[in-house]
């Protein structure tokens, strides 16, 4: 178990941040590391050609160790809707085919595949909510030999149900279907490996469990797409682009791996420290360790809220840095302003209000949010 890291966080005693879902706050090492990366900006003779792609590699190999990949599994990407974007142009479908999404599915990882399936004439199965087994019967049940792609979560970004994704991996490598996997709400704190699931793509945002900036993420491509066609043409991606004054001979051939997938701008100078320093502590901390110490920590909201009438879904069907509890009676009126008058926060996602702590939450944030929660519930009723 990992004790609270709260002093590495600019989080005041009387805030019970319970929200990382919705965005992390950023550790002061990360603070700094922008505000040094800016200063150097505004300097730019300092800036060398070098510099545009030493910190990317790093960036790339800090995130590959995540999920057990190599940096030349990883492209760097903008947002979740880039790397779906890129995984739609790169997997085949046929007219009559099937796509697979869950019902509530994160938006970025729907639009994509419905204008997919509207231009190739396929159909989008959407697999809905219920039952007590969770998600993973009803997906296997849907992958047969008419499926081109399956689109999932590792969980569920409204209440953290899991999916099995292993299993699904072997379902879709069974009938030749093309798995495509966001982890956005998952990665850095729910463990992966993409040798286990090996999905032909996976996509995650940094800003989130990776406690890293705003609009900067990572894409995971398969060997057997790395000869595929990228979503933009910078130069940057093309190879021998290290040699600025060649950069008018212009090369048909990509840099090694999935780097031709690469954004553009991708040497990002203010971002790319961020997420190094936030990636690196991540591997510090360990991800098995995180997820250990989390899901004690749900667990214990779980079973403390349910007294007031809240409930949560079995726990060895979500994932434990993730707790999504519904009220028997509806929510509250104006509950989330409720809560952050009490320095409260937490979010709601359709009727689940997501409650997702981390390493800088401490006992007097739990205890915060249970006296709130039970005020609140006692207005009600």
């Amino acid at each position: 178990m990992i004790p609270c890291q709260r002093h590495l966080f600019d989080l005041p005693d009387d805030v019970a941040y319970l929200n990382c879902a919705y965005m992390s706050p950023l550790m002061h090492a990360v603070v700094a590391a922008g505000r040094e990366a800016v200063a150097v900006k505004a300097r730019p003779w300092q800036i060398t050609p070098p510099d545009f792609f030493e910190t990317p590699e790093l960036a790339r190999t800090l995130f590959a160790g995540l999920i057990n990949a190599r940096a030349d599994d990883i492209a760097m990407i903008p947002a979740c809707s880039y790397g779906t974007a890129t995984a739609a142009a790169n997997l085949p479908l046929r007219r009559g085919q099937r796509l697979v999404v869950l019902q509530d599915q994160f938006p970025s990882n729907v639009y994509p595949w419905r204008e997919l399936a509207k231009d190739r004439e396929a159909e989008v199965t959407t697999i809905p909510r219920g039952g007590n087994d969770g998600w993973t019967p009803r997906v296997l049940e849907a992958i047969d030999s008419n499926t081109a792609i399956v689109a999932l979560p590792h969980c569920h970004w409204t209440d953290g149900s899991l999916v099995d994704l292993a299993a699904v991996g072997r379902r879709c490598r069974e009938v030749g279907a093309g798995l495509v996997v966001d982890l956005t709400q998952s990665i850095g704190a729910l463990p992966f490996d993409v040798t286990e699931i090996q999905p032909d793509f996976a996509v995650a945002a940094g800003y989130k469990w990776m406690l890293g900036p705003y609009t900067l993420g990572f894409l995971y491509v398969a060997p057997q797409h790395r000869d595929g066609r990228p979503f933009e043409h910078n130069w940057i991606a093309r190879r021998g682009s290290e040699d600025f004054a060649g950069l008018v001979d212009y090369r048909t051939e990509f840099q090694p791996g999935a780097r031709r997938f690469d954004m553009g701008e991708g040497a990002n100078f203010a971002l790319l420290p961020m997420a190094v320093v936030a990636l690196r502590q991540l591997l510090d901390w360990g991800v098995e360790e995180i997820q250990a110490t989390l899901t004690a920590m749900t667990a214990d909201i779980a079973e403390r809220a349910a007294p007031l009438g809240l409930t949560a879904s079995d726990p060895s069907l979500r994932a434990g840095h993730f707790l999504g509890l519904r009220f028997a009676d509806g929510v509250p009126e104006g509950l989330l302003d409720r809560l952050a008058a009490q320095g409260v926060y937490v979010s709601m996602r359709g009727d689940s209000m997501r409650v997702t702590p981390h390493l800088y939450n401490n006992r007097a944030d739990v205890d915060r949010l249970l006296a709130a929660l039970g005020e609140v519930m006692g207005q009600a009723a």
